[in-house]
């Protein structure tokens, strides 16, 4: 009965070997798998997004039998250090990420911006800054001890941007233990609230002094509550920037990375593509990066490496 029990439990590790390995988040990659096209994501939820990806990789894949494509994969990430080294090892091709990230992977994994990502039919966002009425703060130039409630590390409409904003104007970052928490004099304390709606919450509740977000989340009553509006005020706007972009690895196959611009830019054209573009983050297209949009995005690039030598 021993040994049967020792076979049997040798085979069952044996069978979740083979699970894991087939799971479609397995970072496992031949290398002779030139044939396979690998999207990744940086996820903390691979399931949903699993299904989220899923329906584009299976119409992009056909569409690249001429290049040798023949078969795709998703790899899933925890952060972006990660997901920085999948691209510099070749497990992963093509990643969907926001504007901030996407430039993060650029300096970290010498990835290469593909397109930008309209979701929703917006292709573009700011940042927005908002404080209390009653606060007394009505510019950026007040907020030397005071606090501000960033979203999280990877946010670029709130982090990235907006911490690069304090410090282009000469403020110096520090991070609080929590919204209860006093920053030094002369500094501008902040904390990750985690979520827009807490952000606002957290301004509202008088926690920290000034929040920042999207100007789509702003104008979002799950995120803003109306009953909200009549207490705040925005203190500030940043010029306009991608709010996403497709990423793919700096030594990917002329070839492929060709086609793969190509069959996502016509994907918005193709009645086929419809239902896979809006599984897609709500994808209603992908765009050229044009000369306004680089702009934003080397700006972009400055802050964020700024963020990470400075504040971080």
């Amino acid at each position: 009965m021993r040994i049967l029990a020792g076979l049997t439990a040798r085979l069952a590790a044996g069978l979740l070997g083979v699970l894991v390995a087939l799971s479609p988040w397995s970072s496992a990659r031949a290398v002779d798998d030139a044939h396979v096209l690998v999207l990744g994501r940086i996820s903390d939820d691979p399931k949903t997004h699993y299904e989220q990806l899923k329906p584009l990789l299976d119409y992009i894949v056909p569409r690249m039998a001429g290049v040798g494509i023949r078969e795709g994969r998703i790899l899933m990430a925890r952060d972006a250090q990660q997901m920085a080294s999948y691209l510099r090892r070749g497990r992963v091709d093509w990643v969907t990420e926001t504007s901030g990230t996407g430039v993060a992977l650029e300096a970290r994994a010498g990835a290469k911006l593909l397109l930008m990502t309209e979701r929703d039919g917006v292709s573009h966002y700011r940042t927005v800054f908002f404080a209390r009425r009653d606060s007394g703060i009505t510019s950026l130039d007040q907020l030397r001890g005071h606090s501000v409630a960033f979203q999280n590390i990877s946010s670029t409409s709130a982090y990235f941007v907006p911490a690069s904003e304090l410090l282009e104007r000469g403020m110096r970052l520090e991070l609080l233990m929590s919204p209860m928490d006093k920053p030094t004099t002369g500094t501008v304390g902040y904390v990750f609230a985690r979520s827009e709606l807490n952000i606002a919450n957290w301004v509202h509740k008088r926690l920290v002094d000034v929040g920042v977000m999207s100007n789509i989340d702003w104008d979002n009553p799950q995120r803003v509550p109306p009953s909200y509006r009549s207490e705040l005020q925005l203190l500030r706007s940043t010029p306009e920037y991608p709010r996403a972009v497709e990423v793919v690895r700096g030594d990917l196959d002329p070839k492929v990375e060709a086609r793969l611009r190509e069959v996502l830019v016509e994907a918005a054209q193709d009645p086929d593509a419809r239902d896979a573009l809006r599984r897609f983050f709500k994808t209603t297209r992908f765009l050229p990066i044009d000369a306004a949009s680089g702009h934003a995005l080397e700006y972009l690039r400055q802050g964020v490496k700024r963020v990470r030598t400075e504040v971080e």
